[in-house]
């Protein structure tokens, strides 16, 4: 057999000068980052648990219960594991398999056929056990880029997971932080309902004395009225609040879930991020990442599909007992075996090896495809969050100028009341003016914490990029 073995593989090689896979080639090209304009700096990566930065135990506690129970989570994870099963599938392929099989059957034998008598027209047990080895030995590497397609699926598989953690911890962050908004909007809801009510009573006691006319009292009335209908929206707001964090923490919304919420206690700006486009961008983001990972894979199936043209080359033994009849099945003279090389080699097959790989290449030109939708997606969706967050800062801090200009012209009231100078109704006025831009700086604080953890989304959060992110070349 060792002088068989490589007769047979010059053999292999002989046959195989003859086989040629088509000249399919790719006709997408991934894009690289310089083609993106990431021409700025690196800059150090997030920590994988950023939203502690907040400062708030509760919003620990509830990312901490989300990553836990969550069935988009668990979905991915899930596929991670399947694609880790079917890498090890691949890489038993390449290992020697060992298998025992055994039959026993009772047999009428031909009296005009290959055996003689007294077995030819006579009924008999015939049986055979054997232990059956098979060993591809992977001569053209078909089997190692099949492992190499499965390797980059499973990696796919975990990046996947760790974007999906990574927009889950987000998801419930933005949630809190619409919780919080929806907090200091009802407590100002309720301060508005008493400072109209006073404005009310206030004016229906000028009214009395003639001091001012029934339309104002209208008009104060109409104000208490707007009051607490907005109050009734903030609670409202509250509730939505609380029913769409606690449905992804994954407790259920209901009385005993909202009342085991206390209201948030964030750190503002306590995340710093860069003020330009990363130059590793698409090294930082899980999903580009895992895009690139399916081209891999894609790559690493086309190579499989080419090697199919050439010649498999298997190594075959046996060994066992065959014997006709029940008492000398176990016996010495009943003993076989056998070793010797395989060889399939494809010659005519309609067509059928050529589709393969022109199926591959198509698949590899749908993962470039998605790749590039997918880095330009990424590019202008951390685009967009960079632009909208510096707008949002330079609103706030307009926002903060009004809002010292109204608390210094209800001081100043206040002032000019105590001293005569001025009526309580215009306290109350500088009041009103305070409480709406109070509103509008809570609403712009939590729109701009939002736009914060939306651009750490963009920038990849805490994932951590991988050795090589750059994508490789595709050749035919």
């Amino acid at each position: 057999m060792m002088n068989t073995l490589p007769g047979f593989a010059l053999a292999a090689l002989a046959l195989s000068a003859c086989v040629s896979a088509p000249t399919t080639a790719p006709a997408e090209r991934p894009l690289l980052a310089k083609d993106l304009g990431l021409a700025g700096t690196n800059v150090p990566a997030i920590g994988d648990a950023w939203w502690q930065a907040f400062g708030d135990p509760q919003l620990d506690t509830l990312v901490a219960e989300a990553l836990q129970g969550s069935p988009t989570l668990a979905a991915a994870l899930a596929r991670l594991r399947g694609a880790q099963a079917q890498l090890s599938a691949s890489r038993a392929l390449r290992r020697p398999q060992l298998a025992i099989e055994g039959q026993e059957q009772r047999q009428r034998f031909s009296e005009h056929s290959t055996i003689p008598p007294p077995y030819g027209g006579s009924t008999q047990w015939i049986g055979t056990v054997q232990a059956k080895l098979d060993w591809s030995l992977d001569f053209w590497g078909r089997q190692a880029a099949m492992v190499a397609m499965a390797r980059s699926s499973a990696e796919a598989a975990r990046l996947d997971a760790a974007a999906a953690r990574l927009a889950l911890s987000a998801a419930v962050t933005q949630a809190y932080i619409d919780l919080s908004r929806a907090h200091a909007l009802q407590d100002l809801s309720a301060a508005a309902v008493t400072q109209c009510a006073s404005i009310l009573q206030l004016t229906s006691t000028r009214v009395r004395n003639g001091l001012e006319t029934a339309a104002a009292q209208r008009s104060a009335e109409a104000q208490l009225a707007q009051a607490r209908m907005d109050r009734i929206g903030a609670d409202g707001d509250l509730e939505l609040a609380r029913h769409q964090l606690m449905a992804l923490v994954g407790r259920g919304a209901g009385d005993d879930a909202d009342a085991s919420l206390s209201p948030p206690r964030l750190r503002t700006e306590a995340i710093a991020l860069p003020r330009v486009l990363p130059a590793d961008l698409l090294a930082r983001r899980a999903d580009i990442q895992a895009a690139q990972a399916r081209i891999d894979a894609a790559l690493a199936g086309r190579e499989a599909a080419r090697k199919a043209f050439y010649p498999d080359i298997d190594l075959a033994a046996f060994a066992g007992w065959s014997a006709i009849g029940l008492e000398p099945m176990f016996g010495a003279a009943a003993r076989t075996y056998g070793a010797g090389p395989a060889i399939h080699l494809p010659v005519f097959d309609a067509g059928e090896l050529r589709a393969h790989y022109a199926g591959a290449t198509a698949s590899l030109d749908a993962a470039v495809a998605d790749y590039n939708h997918s880095v330009i997606e990424a590019v202008k969706q951390a685009a967009d969050a960079l632009t909208g967050l510096r707008a949002l800062e330079g609103q706030a801090a307009e926002q903060r100028v009004a809002l010292d200009a109204a608390r210094e012209r209800f001081e100043l009231a206040q002032t000019r009341h105590r001293n005569g100078l001025d009526t309580q109704l215009a306290v109350l006025d500088a009041e009103t003016a305070l409480l709406q831009a109070q509103a509008r700086t809570a609403t712009l604080g939590a729109e701009l914490d939002s736009r914060r953890v939306a651009l750490l989304v963009a920038f990849g959060g805490g994932f951590d990029s991988p050795a090589s992110a750059s994508p490789q070349e595709i050749t035919p």
